[in-house]
């Protein structure tokens, strides 16, 4: 009679892509393989699904994960890339979570937990309970321009934005303004011009988040209107840019979003969308950027987003 042969245990690597989570089997993957990062990039180059080491590590360590059609694509590259079998990490995925970089929320305002999910929902309110946000909901943007500039390696480098708002009660003395990034990293410098001045501002450095509170002049009266004209610049380079977007959590006025591209790194595709948030968004795609720039416009009718959103050649 033969033996029995007991069964042999599952290697740790082979239980992690069996159960997930995510960020887990990606690391044991990497371990596994024995390639650093920076080769990984390499063959993601190699194959035509570039992805910054950065974004690498992001999804590693489980701050972020692919989401975007470029992304997916390159984690199938990268699962032949770390020899495990096909569809084996994109199946570990979690439900899609909203991107975008640009909000004008109140934290206690309905609607934040439909738009932002965990874990973003808790880094706005920790840095809105360290502003002043008690207008937010008594200021109506009328018309909205910012620009967005790239650099040669297709980073986001400088972003511009002038908005105008119009008081519905008296009172507001302040705006509140947020930056959210789609990566982590570190936060932008943000320079104001006169009249509008600084106010209290929330920066973490973990995340790049940023809300500051920017003064006016004087308060306003039922009616009247205040501009404020600010950049950020980042000092530190930031992982490829493929979205440019406004979240907003009440009605608008118009809204321009401009692109500028560096000569060197022109996109091959460009697409502008905007809607309520979730599936089904409106997309229609625009010119080639041949001049360097491109731009879209639009009213922001209801809550929703509104934005420009590119895929780089290759």
């Amino acid at each position: 009679m033969g033996k029995d042969v007991a069964p042999q245990p599952e290697s740790p690597l082979a239980e992690l892509l069996r159960t997930g989570p995510f960020s887990a089997a990606l690391a044991a993957a990497v371990r596994a393989s024995g390639l650093t990062l920076e080769r990984i990039q390499h063959r993601l180059i190699r194959a035509g699904t570039p992805v910054s080491t950065a974004t690498l590590s992001y999804w590693r360590s489980g701050r972020y994960q692919p989401s975007q059609a470029a992304a997916l694509a390159a984690l199938n590259s990268l699962e032949h890339i770390l020899d495990v079998p096909p569809g084996a990490l994109s199946a570990l995925l979690g439900p899609r979570r909203p991107r975008a970089r640009w909000l004008q929320v109140a934290v206690d305002a309905p609607g934040l937990s439909t738009m932002w999910p965990e874990p973003q929902r808790g880094d706005l309110e920790e840095a809105y309970r360290a502003v002043d946000t008690r207008w937010t909901s008594s200021l109506r943007c009328l018309s909205r321009h910012m620009r967005l500039e790239l650099d040669a390696h297709g980073r986001e480098h400088r972003i511009w934005t002038r908005q105008l708002f119009r008081a519905e009660r008296d009172g507001p003395d302040r705006a509140i303004y947020a930056h959210m990034p789609d990566y982590p990293g570190s936060v932008p410098a943000l320079e104001l011009r006169p009249p509008c001045r600084r106010g209290a501002v929330f920066e973490n450095p973990r995340t790049g988040v940023l809300v500051a509170e920017l003064l006016f002049d004087r308060p306003l009266r039922r009616g009247d209107t205040a501009i404020f004209d600010l950049t950020l610049t980042h000092a530190e380079p930031r992982p490829y840019s493929r979205e440019f977007t406004v979240h907003q959590q009440w009605p608008a006025g118009e809204c321009v979003l401009e692109v500028c591209f560096d000569p060197e790194a022109l996109p091959a595709t460009v697409h502008a969308f905007g809607g309520p948030i979730g599936p089904g968004r409106d997309a229609r795609r625009l010119l080639h950027p041949t001049g360097g720039s491109v731009h879209v416009t639009g009213t922001l009718t209801e809550p929703g987003d509104f934005g420009v959103r590119w895929e780089w050649p290759g």
